[in-house]
C-alpha cells in the first residue's frame, strides 16, 4: 500500500492492525537474537559463559546506541517532512543519517575494542569470567561499522510503508543468526566469541538485503548528494535523544546492578538478573515494535496537522500496550520455573529458588510500565524530544538509582523490586507530562 494512503486514509483501527502487529512481530524477531544467544551460550558453553554474556551485553547495547540515536532521530523528522510534502529534505535526512551511522560506528567500535578489558575488570569480573566477557564484547566492537546500520534501516522501511517486508527481514535475521550460532558453538565447538560472530554475520547479511531496494531507487526514500548542516544534525540528535538516553542510561543501570549483584550474590545473582533481562527482552520488543511501528503514521499526520487522527492512532497504541503488558505479567507469574530452565541446563536449588522469587517480584513491573512506554513513544513521534527524554532518563537511570538506595535494606529482593517500583514512578511522571503537554496545546 502507498505510504500516503496507509498513513492518512486507512481507518485508525485497520492502520493499527496493519502496522502494529507486523511491527511487534518484526521487532520481537529482531530482538530474539539476544534471547537465542543467551539460551545457546547458557546451555552449550555453561553458566560462566552465560554470566560473561550478561556482563558484556550492556556494553554491546551501548555500542549500538549511537546508530539507534541517528536512525530514530532521523526517522521522526523524515516522517513529518513527508507529511509536509518536503520530500527533498526527507531524502537528504535519509542519506546523511546513513553516512553518520557508518562513521560514528567506526569510531565508537574502535574505542570499545580498546576499552573492553578495563571496562570488564571495572565491573568486578576476574579470571575466566573476564576473559570470556572481553572476547564477546570485542567481536561486536570490530563488526560495528557493518552491523549497526540494521537498527536504522528497519525504521526507513516502515516509513516507506514496507512494514511486512521489515517484519520478514527481522524474522529471517533471527533464524539466520540462530542457525549460525548453533553451527559455530555446537558443531564447530568454538568459544563465546563465535556467538558474537554469528550474530554480527546475520546482521551484516540482512543489512545488505534491506538496503538493496534503496540502492535501486525503488522506494520513496532515495539516496541523494548529502548536504550536511548543523541544524539538521542538531535536529537528529534532539529527536533521537529519548531512545539514546534510554539505551545509555539503561545499560549504565545494568552495569551498576551487575556490580552490586556480583558482590552481593556472586555469579548466581548475575545469572538470575540475566534471566530477568532476557524475559524482559521478550516483552519489551513487542511493546517497542508496536509503538515504534505507529510513529511514522503519527508523525506524518502531525505534519499534515490532522490532530484528531493522531489522537485516534495514539489511543489504540495505549490500549494495546496495556493488554500486552498485563498478559506478560500473567505468563511470568504462571511459568517461572520453566523460564529458568530455558536459560540454564544446571538450575540447582539455590539458583532456582532465587530466580523464581526474582521473577515473581519482577512480573509486577508490567502492571504500570506500559503507560510510560507508550507516552514516551508518542512524545518522540510528534517532535517533543524534551518530554520524551525526561521520561526516558528517569525510567532508565534516575528512578532505578533512587530505588536502589531506598530498597537497599531488603538486600537482593530490593534489587528484584527495582524495576516494578521504577515503572510505577515513571507512570506517575508520564501522567504529569501528558497533562502539561495538553495545557500547552490548548494555549496554542
Amino acid at each position: 500500500m502507498d505510504y500516503k494512503t496507509l498513513f492518512s486514509k486507512t481507518p485508525p483501527t485497520k492502520l493499527f492492525l496493519f502496522s502494529a502487529i507486523p511491527g511487534s512481530i518484526g521487532m520481537l524477531a529482531s530482538a530474539l537474537y539476544q534471547l537465542i544467544d543467551g539460551i545457546l551460550v547458557g546451555r552449550i558453553l555453561g553458566d560462566t559463559a552465560f554470566a560473561a554474556l550478561n556482563l558484556a551485553m550492556p556494553l554491546v547495547i551501548i555500542n549500538f546506541s549511537l546508530a539507534d540515536l541517528i536512525g530514530v532521530g532521523a526517522s521522526v523528522p523524515i516522517s513529518i517532512r513527508l507529511g509536509e510534502k518536503k520530500e527533498k529534505e526527507a531524502n537528504n535526512l535519509f542519506t546523511c543519517s546513513c553516512l553518520l551511522i557508518v562513521g560514528t560506528s567506526l569510531l565508537f567500535g574502535g574505542l570499545m575494542f580498546l576499552l573492553a578489558p578495563p571496562l570488564i575488570h571495572f565491573m568486578g569480573a576476574k579470571a575466566e569470567l573476564a576473559q570470556l566477557a572481553i572476547a564477546y564484547l570485542r567481536v561486536y566492537a570490530l563488526c560495528a561499522p557493518i552491523t549497526t546500520i540494521i537498527f536504522a534501516v528497519d525504521n526507513y522501511l516502515r516509513i516507506c510503508g514496507k512494514i511486512r517486508g521489515s517484519m520478514f527481514l527481522n524474522i529471517f535475521m533471527s533464524i539466520l543468526t540462530a542457525v549460525l550460532e548453533f553451527i559455530f558453538l555446537y558443531l564447530f565447538d568454538w568459544g563465546i566469541w563465535a556467538a558474537a560472530l554469528a550474530t554480527c554475520s546475520g546482521m551484516f547479511i540482512c543489512s545488505l538485503i534491506a538496503f538493496y531496494p534503496f540502492f535501486r531507487g525503488k522506494l520513496q526514500l532515495r539516496f541523494c548528494k548529502p548536504q550536511f548542516h548543523l541544524a539538521m544534525i542538531k535536529q537528529i540528535i534532539l529527536c533521537g535523544s529519548p531512545n539514546f538516553l534510554n539505551n545509555i542510561a539503561a545499560r549504565i543501570t545494568s552495569i551498576f546492578m551487575n556490580i552490586l549483584l556480583l558482590r552481593m550474590g556472586g555469579e548466581i545473582a548475575v545469572s538470575v538478573y540475566g534471566i530477568l533481562m532476557f524475559a524482559d527482552g521478550f516483552v519489551q520488543p513487542l511493546l517497542y515494535g508496536m509503538c515504534d511501528s505507529l510513529q511514522p503514521a503519527i508523525g506524518y499526520n502531525w505534519g499534515t496537522r490532522d490532530y484528531s487522527r493522531v489522537k485516534a492512532i495514539a489511543k489504540r497504541c495505549f490500549i494495546a500496550s496495556f493488554v500486552l503488558s498485563i498478559a506478560s505479567a500473567i505468563v511470568i507469574i504462571a511459568f517461572p520455573e520453566q523460564l529458568v530452565h530455558l536459560f540454564t541446563s544446571n538450575a540447582d536449588g539455590a539458583l532456582m529458588d532465587m530466580a523464581v522469587i526474582a521473577l515473581l517480584l519482577f512480573s509486577t513491573t508490567y502492571i504500570t510500565r506500559w503507560f510510560s512506554f507508550a507516552t514516551q513513544s508518542f512524545m518522540a513521534a510528534i517532535e517533543q524530544p524534551i518530554f520524551a527524554s525526561i521520561i526516558s532518563i528517569s525510567t532508565a537511570l534516575l528512578f532505578p538509582i533512587l530505588m536502589v538506595i531506598l530498597l537497599w535494606p531488603m538486600g537482593l529482593n530490593g534489587l528484584w523490586l527495582n524495576m516494578p517500583t521504577t515503572a510505577l514512578l515513571s507512570a506517575i511522571l508520564s501522567i504529569i507530562i501528558l497533562k502539561r503537554f495538553q495545557k500547552i496545546q490548548q494555549k496554542n
